[in-house]
């Protein structure tokens, strides 16, 4: 089974690039962002056959009990706020008529995954640091919920290409009016890189 490790950036995966480079995994940098990731991952799909996408990375979690650094396995993400702003109602894309906007993890057949925590996913093109906006989310969503600015376009481009997909992400941040000098992005990639290999390695021994 030929895998594809994904990243917005390369810091976020560059602790794996030797590990992968001798195990002979591909990898992709795509950029940040939907439309970079859509693009990106898209065109090199184009060129290469892939059974398993894995998008790995790093996001801020809504829950303000939660630990920094630890590691979710996110199985459902949604383009947020894809819709129509009706004087102050939201209609979904769905209701519009257009598409949706929520995608679901694909997980190989027959592939015991490791038990870690699950989270929903949301995927922003300005992620939240307002107060009220902050607030918003608290009454919409359930906890856990991790923000990214990435995850629902591989899982978009995974079931439009029928290729089975995983994501997983170490928390960097809460989802808070933004207060860099409270991130921990180096712990977060640590622990991102560590459990990375360990899956890969798990998963080429299982399958």
């Amino acid at each position: 089974m030929k895998v594809l490790v994904v990243a917005a950036t390369l810091e976020e995966i560059k602790p794996s690039l030797p590990f992968l480079e001798e195990k002979h995994i591909m990898y992709l940098i795509t950029g940040v962002g939907m439309v970079a990731t859509t693009y990106a991952l898209t065109k090199f799909l184009q060129q290469h056959k892939v059974d398993l996408l894995l998008h790995a990375g790093i996001g801020g979690i809504l829950d303000p009990s939660a630990r920094l650094g630890d590691i979710y396995q996110i199985y459902t993400d949604e383009i947020f706020g894809l819709g129509a702003d009706d004087n102050g109602s939201f209609i979904p894309i769905e209701e519009l008529g257009f598409g949706k906007r929520i995608y679901t993890e694909k997980p190989p057949a027959h592939i015991q995954l490791p038990k870690i925590n699950k989270a929903q996913g949301i995927t922003v093109n300005n992620a939240h640091g307002a107060a009220e906006n902050i607030m918003r989310l608290q009454q919409q969503y359930q906890k856990p919920l991790i923000e990214s600015m990435e995850g629902a376009s591989a899982f978009f481009v995974a079931e439009q290409e029928e290729i089975n997909c995983l994501q997983f992400r170490a928390v960097s941040n809460y989802i808070e009016p933004r207060r860099r000098d409270t991130w921990e992005i180096g712990l977060a990639v640590k622990n991102l890189n560590i459990f990375l290999q360990r899956f890969l390695n798990y998963f080429n021994h299982v399958r």
